[in-house]
């Protein structure tokens, strides 16, 4: 079976891979730039964008260091990585992916529950 998920401080119904892309474009739109979403397995999906280039996790349960999409041999940080908190984090970007890839590893994260297979990421565990 496929996991569901849920924006979780948004409805608690679950959302297709396309509703959870249109709303992560609508909460960026609203400068709500950092997104938490919980599977029906209990994973956690983290997206965090300063709307050119986004940190994107997985993790396996609460508390896990998990794994993130990298962008490897990208030179230089960004900043503007407003957090829900009001704290601004700034990243190396070859600890970043551009927002369209972000994007992109999202729908297929949340569509079938791993990463596309083209994808670059590191595990934190």
């Amino acid at each position: 079976m496929i996991e569901s998920w849920v924006i979780n401080d948004d409805s608690p119904v679950p959302m297709s891979s396309e509703a959870v892309l249109e709303a992560l474009r609508s909460r960026i739109d609203r400068g709500q730039l950092e997104t938490w979403l919980t599977s029906s397995s209990g994973r956690s999906l983290a997206f965090m964008t300063n709307t050119e280039r986004a940190m994107v996790m997985l993790l396996e349960e609460e508390g896990d260091p998990g794994e993130h999409a990298v962008d490897p041999g990208t030179a230089g940080s960004s900043a503007g990585f407003v957090l829900s908190n009001g704290q601004d984090d700034e990243y190396p970007d070859e600890d970043t992916v551009p927002i369209r890839e972000a994007l992109r590893l999202v729908k297929q994260i949340v569509g079938t529950g791993s990463w596309p297979a083209d994808a670059r990421w590191v595990v934190d565990r």
